[in-house]
């Protein structure tokens, strides 16, 4: 049975300097907020308020769910955690912390409000129409984020369309970090059901401690894929398994570079180890296709390939032999008009006209 989602604060209340003005978004961990503060203008304020462990009846106080207590404190240590650690990176293609406090029984953390709109809403605007240029341009400019956050020893975890804003200045800017739900994930199960699918890698999904760059990396190519599809691939869940995937080297033959294609369908291998191991790695491969590994469809054509060129000699060879044999039977067939040829002497023929001479 669905959890119910928590009541959230209500609008125009005020927090420290800051007034609500309205709700954002309202997920399994977190409240976030559109709220303005009188003299530096508008910004986002994301509420720690896990559904299912805590909870706000009446009033402005969270309460602890009975028997909760141990995970709401460790996934309010890692939020606290993250929110100090992202307000220590300063990156234009990663959203700016600006202040996290404790308050109301939880904890609260300030960001940039920035204006655009979401890369989801442009995949439906475009209607998978958005071409490799703008993908390289646009995926590049985010790595570069998503590189300085993994330098910081940080995972996203919940990198996906609808977490990327494109900016009014065309800078793309990921959102929404999702450690915190890592966090509650080990210790909780229950809480897996909301991981994203078709976008959280099989690690995620298996509960593997084995997370790391390569996870998010999966992330990434799931996100390409969507770009082209209009939708996200098969769930990871659904994959491991039966991989029904159709690889991006296939699906989307002849509309964007096969290097382009062949790097997401490396970062969207099911085995960790398979797939970039760093942003870097990625960056590199989107660039020129350097250490991209040829796709399996790559590497059908390059044998069609030579299978053809192999059967276009053995042609030639047959040609040019069957046209020998031609030529020869030519030069030994009676030319039209001409006398008939006088059969050859046998030997006793020979013999008799001696004979007569």
């Amino acid at each position: 049975m669905a959890l119910q989602a928590n009541r959230p604060l209500p609008d125009s209340y005020r927090l420290g300097e800051l007034t609500i003005e309205k709700v954002l978004s309202s997920g399994g961990f977190s409240i976030v907020y559109l709220a303005r503060d009188d003299r530096w203008g508008p910004f986002v304020i994301k509420e720690f308020l896990p559904t299912g462990i805590a909870e706000r009846h009446i009033g402005d106080q969270v309460v602890i769910i009975e028997g909760k207590q141990g995970l709401f404190n460790r996934g309010l240590r890692s939020f606290m955690d993250e929110a100090a650690a992202l307000a220590r990176v300063d990156h234009p293609n990663i959203v700016r912390v600006k202040d996290f406090f404790r308050g109301n029984g939880t904890a609260y953390m300030v960001m940039q409000h920035m204006r655009g709109r979401t890369l989801q809403f442009h995949i439906h605007a475009q209607r998978s129409r958005l071409d490799e240029r703008f993908l390289r341009t646009f995926f590049l400019r985010l790595l570069n984020g998503l590189r300085e956050v993994h330098l910081r020893r940080l995972l996203h975890l919940d990198i996906k369309p609808a977490n990327i804003l494109l900016g009014v200045d065309g800078q793309p800017l990921l959102l929404d970090f999702g450690a915190v739900r890592n966090a509650l994930d080990e210790a909780e199960p229950q809480v897996k059901s909301v991981l994203t699918e078709g976008f959280a890698a099989p690690e995620q999904h298996a509960g593997d401690a084995g997370l790391g760059p390569w996870t998010d990396i999966y992330a990434v190519g799931a996100t390409l894929y969507s770009c082209l599809a209009g939708h996200p691939p098969p769930s990871a869940r659904v994959r491991l398994r039966e991989d029904r995937l159709v690889p991006a080297s296939v699906k989307f033959y002849g509309r964007c570079s096969s290097e382009l294609l062949a790097t997401i369908d490396w970062c969207l291998e099911l085995e960790a180890l398979k797939r970039p191991q760093s942003v870097y790695a990625l960056q590199r491969a989107l660039q020129d296709g350097t250490g991209v590994p040829r796709s399996p469809l790559q590497q059908l054509r390059r044998r069609r390939w030579s299978l053809r060129m192999i059967m276009g000699r053995m042609r030639g060879l047959v040609s040019s032999g069957l046209h020998g044999v031609s030529a020869l039977v030519s030069r030994q067939a009676p030319q039209p008009g001409a006398a008939p040829s006088k059969p050859p002497e046998s030997p006793n023929d020979a013999i008799k006209s001696t004979r007569r001479q």
